[in-house]
């Protein structure tokens, strides 16, 4: 049986896709052999175990650190909100003539929005508290670990 000019084709093809991809494979088991291979950090893990728990009293200072600052910033926001509030219902105030249902309505709506700002940040404060405790947590878990 005589094989045509397509079948010698697909034939050719099929040879420079396997070549093609044996190729490709013998360079990422190369470049997996080079780039992965970290022999260095084997060979003394204790040295590594007192930097550990000296990196989880760190993470734990940073999470106090970061978790300060986070409410303040919780706070900083809350009383912006507050003061928009509050200046908005003076704004309508002074738009309006006295005691209309606008400036009353205003009002309200202020007093509404300075509640919930503040539910909002005690929320909020909350959850960082939260997770500050997750963390440090945590890191005392990871550093008893270690420590037996």
């Amino acid at each position: 049986m005589k094989s045509n000019y397509f079948t010698k084709q697909l034939s050719i093809v099929k040879r420079w896709m396997t070549t093609t991809l044996f190729c490709m494979l013998a360079i990422a088991f190369v470049w997996q052999g080079a780039f992965f291979s970290n022999t260095s950090a084997m060979a003394e893990p204790t040295a590594t175990l007192i930097a550990s728990k000296d990196a989880g009293d760190k993470v734990q200072e940073k999470t106090s650190k970061d978790a300060g600052r986070a409410k303040n910033f919780i706070d900083d926001t809350a009383d912006k909100v507050k003061d928009a509030a509050k200046s908005n219902a003076s704004k309508v105030d002074q738009a309006t003539d006295g005691g209309s249902f606008a400036e009353r309505k205003a009002k309200r709506d202020a007093a509404t929005i300075q509640k919930r700002a503040n539910e909002d940040a005690s929320r909020t404060k909350e959850a960082v508290d939260n997770t500050k405790n997750v963390v440090e947590r945590t890191v005392d878990n990871i550093k008893d670990a270690f420590g037996k």
